[in-house]
């Protein structure tokens, strides 16, 4: 067998079947939108990423699955123009309210997904795309000649690492198997077929977890799972109890 004889976005395709986890509909991140944004603001991936990109002041950025604008915000500080794309209305309204506090006049919103019609949302090319911690798509190759075809300069993609930001522990609490799907060598690989040589970086965050409440903290494990039992449950709420410190503050 070659190289090129090996299906690598029909084997993405296969590995998000197999996976522990769904893809959350639109509905369930609106939700989740408020407390998304309190914990992802301020974490110091937002630094290293804005870092690696380091973005000329001349230059428009397209955020494709921007969420509360974690991303767009502080780069639309730094470049002419950005463009935040997310499938959330609710997400999109955070990223607007905090960009008006910050007085940033430089942000668009749009209200899409990747599988819509770009062309149809009112998106032209941008100098820079991003696609942080968003290829959570079936074709991933359709997404990713997206990515290089609405972009002028350059592309830059977060992807996740083995669990990402799923925890093992916390399926093996509750007595279920843990399948994390495909990670960021599947899209590697993809790109090399495609005949693009991407530049590969890791970004290693070391912090805790921060959360207002236990229950806000209970909620954001409860999101990683479908359909949980009594028993489950139960089991869940005994573990994120152990892991839990409380702060100084509160």
């Amino acid at each position: 067998m070659n190289f090129s004889d090996i299906d690598w976005n029909t084997l993405w395709l296969e590995s998000r079947k197999q996976k522990s986890w769904r893809s959350k509909k639109s509905a369930v991140w609106d939700k989740r939108a408020g407390s998304f944004a309190r914990r992802n603001m301020t974490s110091p991936y937002v630094d290293r990423f804005v870092e690696m990109i380091n973005p000329g002041r001349d230059m428009s950025i397209l955020d494709v699955g921007s969420g509360p604008g974690t991303l767009a915000l502080p780069l639309a500080q730094k470049v002419k123009l950005v463009t935040a794309v997310d499938f959330s209305e609710n997400m999109l309204a955070i990223l607007r309210e905090e960009a008006q506090q910050r007085r940033l006049v430089n942000i668009t919103t749009i209200c899409g997904s990747w599988e819509d019609d770009w062309s149809a949302l009112g998106l032209r090319p941008h100098d820079i795309l991003i696609a942080s911690r968003s290829l959570s798509v079936d074709d991933l190759q359709a997404a990713l000649t997206k990515l290089d075809q609405w972009s002028t300069k350059a592309v830059f993609i977060a992807d996740r690492v083995g669990a990402g930001p799923f925890d093992p522990e916390l399926f093996r609490a509750v007595g279920r198997p843990f399948v994390p799907g495909p990670d960021y060598i599947f899209t590697i690989n993809l790109l090399y077929q495609m005949g693009i040589h991407a530049r590969l970086d890791f970004i290693s965050l070391d912090q805790p977890k921060v959360f207002a409440t236990e229950a806000e903290a209970l909620d954001s494990c409860i999101w990683m799972f479908e359909d949980l039992s009594d028993k489950e449950l139960s089991s869940l709420k005994a573990y994120v109890r152990s892991r839990l410190e409380k702060m100084v503050d509160g």
